[in-house]
C-alpha cells in the first residue's frame, strides 16, 4: 500500500514538473515573440532615418554634427544585440533623432517641406508602435520573471535553465531622452 502512495507522489511531482516546464517554455516564447515585434518596429525606424537625414541635409548642411550623430547612433542601434544593449542604443538614437527633429524649428523651409513632414509623421507613428511593442515586451518579461519565481515552477526553473530576463527600458540615457533639445536661432 505504501508503495502506491510513494508512486502516486512521484507521479504528481513529475506532472507538476512537466506543467511548470511547459508553462515556462510558453512564457519564454512569448518574451521572444515580443522582442521580435520590437525588432520589426526598430528596423522600420532604422530604414526611415537615412531618408530623414538626407532631407534635412539639403536644408541644414552646416548642422553636420547633428546629422553625423544621428547616423552614428543608428549604426550603433543596428548592431546592438539583446534587450539591454538594444535598449541603451535605441535610447541614444531617440535622443539624436529628437535633436534632428528640433532642427526643423530653426529652418522654416525644412519644416514646410512635404517630404520632411511625411517622414516626420512616419517617424512619429513608428515611435508610437515601438512604445506599444516595448510595453507588450515588458509585460511578457514581467509575467515570465514572475512565473520562474512562483511555486512550484521555482523548484524546477533553475534546473531547466530558465533565468531572469531584462526589461526593455531607456537605460542610462534616460536623462538625455527626457531632456528637451535646445533650439538655437
Amino acid at each position: 500500500m505504501s508503495g502506491w502512495i510513494v508512486l502516486g507522489i512521484i507521479v504528481i511531482l513529475v506532472l507538476f514538473a512537466f506543467g511548470a516546464y511547459n508553462r515556462l517554455v510558453a512564457l519564454s516564447q512569448r518574451v521572444g515573440q515580443a522582442f521580435a515585434d520590437i525588432d520589426v518596429q526598430l528596423k522600420q525606424r532604422h530604414d526611415l532615418i537615412p531618408n530623414l537625414v538626407e532631407t534635412v541635409k539639403g536644408y541644414a548642411a552646416h548642422e553636420r554634427g547633428t546629422l553625423d550623430e544621428v547616423i552614428k547612433a543608428r549604426n550603433a542601434a543596428m548592431s546592438a544585440q539583446g534587450p539591454a544593449q538594444v535598449s541603451a542604443a535605441e535610447g541614444q538614437l531617440s535622443g539624436a533623432l529628437g535633436r534632428l527633429i528640433a532642427l526643423s524649428e530653426a529652418y522654416p523651409d525644412l519644416k514646410a517641406n512635404a517630404n520632411f513632414q511625411q517622414l516626420a509623421s512616419e517617424l512619429s507613428d513608428i515611435e508610437n508602435k515601438i512604445a506599444a511593442s516595448r510595453r507588450f515586451f515588458n509585460s511578457a518579461v514581467q509575467e515570465y520573471n514572475t512565473g520562474i519565481q512562483q511555486m512550484p515552477a521555482a523548484l524546477f526553473a533553475g534546473t531547466f535553465g530558465f533565468t531572469r530576463k531584462e526589461f526593455f527600458g531607456l537605460g542610462a540615457s534616460r536623462a538625455e531622452v527626457e531632456t528637451a533639445p535646445s533650439v538655437k536661432f
